[in-house]
Order: structure tokens, then sequence, then C-alpha cells
């Protein structure tokens, strides 16, 4: 026979679901945006002087582009130009997939110092217009012959916990300040990408903590990580990957610095791209320890939602406030579940928006005697798209 048990749900939580779901409701009512014409250069100049109707891109590129970037789109020699900086390889797939439409359009569209590059990319803006400019990169993105390179547009901004299916070549510093007892917690990932969806990472945190008078804290556990996208869609919007971590005891146990015993981590994760600029992101997850005397086996689930937007139209700075909803539960009877809201704010902080801040505010929603809230930010880093002095 079934038998129905009542589940009791704190409030917090009930509110806390009732706000996602609703907040969810708003963003998914627009229909997903395949390959439409890039939404951050929605409001540039629509049309320009050229006459560009019934001209396909590959055209549009020959009378317009092909003069320094090539008719094959690899590029010339910066001698033969005359430029100081050669022009870039179209057909490098290591380069090409991963740049979003819109950034490219931009560039175009205003010249190449509008996103910190060289002055030797001229303004087309107003020659070929918005829509001329999407024909021609368009046909750009057709010199990487390659399918299995996850496009730049599914590259959704991160969030503070939630970690993106898109495989990246990342420097990421996080902190966090906690209370009761006063702790500062710092945690250094290095991300590199390797193929068209592959990529390795390396984790080091560190900790301090306020015991009476004095602090007291180090290195915590080393963690070895590895991610693969298996499924890309644009025309869906949509990113998967799965991921497995290697957590190492090197910290001090004594210390309380180290779970003191090697614990595995796999991972799902998903993005999914809606009209607007808006997104959302889960990272569903387990946390296998070898040794179950020392560390208790995990579950843990994050769903973030965001939205972005960006100054002088398109152009500028971008900003995209996002809330995640954290989810975390020993898989053992009796456990309860430990419930989180972050709302938080990411901002670029150059005009190659390759260097991005991210701030914070976790709080819980259940066992609040036990779990107090912290303030956590992050400084990330993309280099690959360019040095840390670059683009300012």
């Amino acid at each position: 026979m079934l038998t129905l048990r009542r589940i009791d749900i704190p409030r917090s939580v009930l509110g806390a679901a009732t706000g996602v779901f609703v907040l969810t409701c708003l963003v998914v009512q627009a229909r997903p945006q395949a390959a439409a014409p890039p939404t951050a250069a929605s409001q540039l100049v629509q049309t320009g002087t050229v006459d560009i109707a019934g001209k396909s891109g590959a055209e549009l590129f020959r009378s317009h582009c092909s003069a320094c970037h090539g008719l094959d789109g690899k590029g010339k020699d910066a001698s033969v130009l005359g430029f100081d900086v050669p022009t870039p390889d179209f057909t490098d797939c290591q380069f090409a997939p991963r740049e979003a439409l819109a950034d490219w359009v931009t560039v175009a569209h205003e010249g190449g110092p509008v996103r910190g590059f060289s002055r030797r990319m001229p303004s087309f803006g107003e020659a070929l217009g918005e829509v001329g400019l999407t024909k021609i990169v368009t046909h750009i993105k057709t010199f990487c012959q390659a399918t299995n390179w996850p496009n730049g547009e599914l590259n959704l901004p991160k969030a503070l916990h939630t970690e993106k299916a898109f495989p990246e070549d990342e420097w990421v510093w996080t902190t966090s300040f906690g209370r009761d007892p006063s702790s500062v917690a710092t945690e250094f990932v290095y991300e590199k990408r390797f193929g068209p969806r592959n990529q390795i990472e390396v984790k080091l945190p560190f900790e301090t903590a306020r015991l009476g008078s004095s602090w007291v804290g180090g290195a915590g556990d080393l963690t070895l990580g590895f991610k693969r996208a298996f499924a890309h869609s644009l025309d869906r919007g949509m990113i998967a990957a799965l991921g497995g971590e290697v957590i190492l005891p090197t910290g001090d146990e004594a210390a309380g610095l180290s779970k003191g015993t090697p614990v595995f981590e796999s991972f799902f994760s998903f993005g999914k791209l809606f009209a607007g600029d808006a997104f959302l992101q889960f990272q569903g997850g387990v946390e296998l320890p070898f040794d179950t005397q020392k560390a208790e086996r995990e579950g843990f689930w994050r769903v973030a939602l965001g939205k972005t937007w960006m100054e002088r139209g398109g152009i500028g700075r971008s900003w995209t406030p996002m809330v995640e909803v954290l989810a975390g539960r020993e898989l053992e009877g009796g456990a309860t579940t430990s419930w989180d809201i972050v709302p938080q704010m990411q901002v670029t902080l150059n005009t190659r928006q390759h260097v991005r801040f991210n701030l914070g505010w976790r709080t819980p929603l259940n066992d609040r005697r036990s779990r107090s809230s912290s303030l956590v930010m992050y400084f990330l880093w993309d280099w690959f798209d360019g040095g840390l002095r670059d683009g300012w």
C-alpha cells in the first residue's frame, strides 16, 4: 500500500521557490533566439549607405573586407599591409567559433577601439549598417568548417557558484567573507580549454578564520577537474556538459582545512538562452569520498537565472543581474537539505569585456542558527581574449 507522508517545507524555501518560478515564467514567455541578428547590436544603425539588397555575405565580404582579410579569410601579413598588427585568421577554429556574433558586428560597426583592438580596424557602421555587417560576419563564421565547436553565444555569464557548461580559458579569483565566526575564504581557479569541447581546471583554496583574538588558516584541498560539452545547439540556444573532479587531501586536516580523504565529484551542467539576452543555467552532482568515515557523501543542485543589459545601445559595458538558488544534502537517511539564495551582479570592467567582476550575497534559507550569510565576489580574467592589461 502506498503511504503519503506530509513534508514540512520552511516558508523561506517556499518563498524562494515561488520567486524563482515567477522569474522563470517571465524569462521563458519569450521564444528562444536561434540564429537571429545579435541583440547586443540591436540598437545600432540597421541599414547603411551601401545598397546591400540581394547581396550575400560572401559578396559583401569580397568587396569590403577581403583587401585586408584575404578572400580565404586567413588574413594578410602585417608588413604587406603596412599595419602594426596582423589581421586575424578566421579559419582558425580555436579562435573564430568562440567569439559571439554580436561582438564581431559591434567591432565592425564601431571600429577596433570600441573593444580595445587596433585603430586599423575601421568603422563600417554608416556604410553597411547592422544588417549588412550581420551578413558578413555570418559568412566569416563559415571559414571554420568544423561544426563541433560551441558558438560563443552559448558562453553564458558565469554565476558565483553554478558551473557553466561552456569550456573556457579563464583565471577566476573568488573570495567570500563570512561572519559568526568571522572568516575569509579565497579560491584560485585556472581553466584551460583544449579541443572543441574539453576543459581542464585546477582549484586551490585558502581560508582563514578568527578564533578568539587571533586568526588561523592556510591552504585547503587541491582540486583537479575535467569537463566536456557533449551537446550544443545555437538554433535551440542550449549547451550541456558533464564533468568530474578529484579533490586531493592536501590541506591541514587538524586545522579543519581538509576532508582528510580524496573526494570524487561528478556533475551535469546545462545552459539555456532566451530572447532578450536572458538565460538559465543548472548544475547538479554528487560528492563521493573514498573514506566515508572522514567525509559524508553529498548531493547538490544549483540553478541561476539572469539577464544581460549593455550600455550605449549595445556597445558599452555589460551588466548582468543574476539570482542563484543552491541546495545541498548529505546522502544518508534523516539528513536535511540546506537551501541558500544568492542575488548577485556581474559587470565588465574593460572595453574588451574579458575582465569581469561579480558581487553577491549568500543567505541561508533554513538552519540559520548554524549557518550564516556571507559576502561573495569574484574577479575573472578570460586570458584567451588578451592580456590582463589589454583592452582598457
